[in-house]
């Protein structure tokens, strides 16, 4: 008996009508909003989108990693409508609402903090890792910000200073935030190790910043954007026993990481280390603007009354949302499903590599995977334009891929936690298909 296919490609790629909307898009949307996936979206339920011209492709880009319980889930949308339908908005701090209490109180009880721990809302990935830096600067004191080589934090102006990608995120934006200083992150497959990184933070304090001016580490436990490169267990425990020595508050930015990704559900978990503040976003309420900080109660509570807040932070629609997404997870077991996920694509991918001499690193954790492309094995010559390549292929063969990477030469998983077995079968094949046209 014949399966059904999810991917179902009928014109070519993009199609007459995604074009037509993109030239239309050209002429009156800002030109920085440049696209990276040229198809126009129709619908999308589960792991699929299907554009304006037909085309049905499985979605590997989850939104940039929003998507963990896949695009509109029977039970988000129901959260969603029944929420919409008594009230849009109120200001927390003008008129309060029980789900933001609900939400703190179900948060707080999946983060990894053995202690007291409070919560706060916010709505995009930037403003959590702003605020998560002002309770940490109110908290301690101090000034200073120590953030890591190929970190991504975010694109307001602190969150950007923070970040480690020039082009195209920080090339003619400065002057950048003062008091953000920059040391390498472990990357075992380019030569830094978790002890050589733990080196340069302790130089660090000798020559860029005095430990005493620090209030907080910044740091994604599996960099995203950086290209997926997992922390060391050294690196971490090193980091948390220098913010203890020095009283430095450790933030792990979360926002790509979390809710399930890497077989956790957050990754800070893998390592048995307990950050003092934590952000999420992105995946909190599948595909709607909400992020936070969870922390220790005593940080959370240092800014003075008034001192974090803004007029749209924790929308109760979004909220509910992500009250939604909770039982999701524990109805459906999704973060075993990630764990399952991720030894299937990683199967696939340690096979790719043994095929094809250019896919240099297989790594992440979980779901959180990608391949690393270079020109040859030996030398490990960045090769972007291999990347680029892989990805237009794999669209043509209806599968939308994402790269990362400070070099951009990385591609990485973002699928739903939530993908059937033949629809991973089947992206898995139209992705070796890609690699085959490119590499072979």
């Amino acid at each position: 008996m014949a399966t059904t296919r999810a991917i179902s490609i009928a014109t070519a790629v993009p199609g007459p009508r995604s074009q037509e909307i993109l030239a239309r898009k050209d002429r009156v949307v800002a030109d920085p909003l440049s696209v990276y996936l040229p198809v126009v979206v129709a619908e999308a339920h589960g792991s699929t989108l299907t554009d304006v011209d037909g085309n049905t492709f499985i979605d590997f880009t989850g939104g940039v990693g929003v998507l963990n319980v896949g695009h509109t889930h029977p039970r988000v949308v129901e959260a969603v409508q029944e929420q919409a339908a008594k009230f849009l908005h109120t200001d927390f701090t003008m008129v309060p609402y029980e789900v933001y209490v609900t939400l703190a109180e179900r948060l707080i009880e999946v983060s990894p903090f053995s202690g007291r721990a409070k919560a706060a809302f916010f709505n995009s990935g930037a403003e959590a890792v702003e605020n998560a830096v002002k309770f940490a600067r109110a908290y301690t004191g101090r000034p200073a910000v120590i953030a890591f080589d190929r970190g991504f934090h975010g694109r307001t102006l602190l969150a950007l200073s923070l970040t480690s990608k020039t082009h195209p995120y920080k090339a003619g934006l400065g002057p950048f935030s003062s008091e953000v200083y920059r040391v390498p992150f472990p990357y075992e497959y380019r030569g830094v190790t978790g002890k050589a990184a733990l080196a340069a933070l302790e130089q660090a304090f000798l020559s860029l910043v005095a430990p005493e001016s620090v209030a907080a580490i910044v740091m994604e436990p599996v960099q995203g954007e950086g290209g997926f490169i997992p922390a060391t267990q050294e690196f971490v425990e090193g980091v948390r026993a220098i913010c203890d020595r020095e009283g430095i508050v450790l933030v792990a930015d979360e926002v790509q990481t979390g809710f399930g990704r890497t077989g956790r559900m957050f990754a800070m978990e893998h390592f048995g280390v307990e950050p003092d503040l934590m952000t999420v976003a992105k995946s909190i309420a599948a595909g709607l603007p909400l992020s936070g900080v969870v922390g220790r109660a005593e940080i959370m509570d240092a800014p003075a009354d008034g001192g974090v807040g803004g007029t749209y932070v924790g929308n109760p629609v979004a909220q509910a949302a992500a009250l939604a997404v909770l039982d999701v997870f524990e109805e459906e077991g999704l973060v075993e499903r990630a764990r399952s996920v991720g030894d299937t694509i990683r199967g696939r991918m340690l096979a790719w590599q043994q095929r094809f001499s250019q896919i240099g690193d297989v790594r992440g954790l979980g779901a959180m995977l990608a391949i690393e492309l270079v020109e040859d094995a030996a030398a490990k010559t960045p090769s972007p334009g291999l990347a680029t390549q892989v990805a237009e292929a794999a669209a043509a063969r209806g599968l939308l891929l994402l790269k990362a990477g400070v070099y951009g030469n990385c591609i990485r998983v973002l699928c739903p936690l939530t993908i059937a077995p033949a629809e991973l079968d089947e992206a898995l094949g139209a992705w070796e298909e890609a690699l085959e046209a490119v590499l072979a």
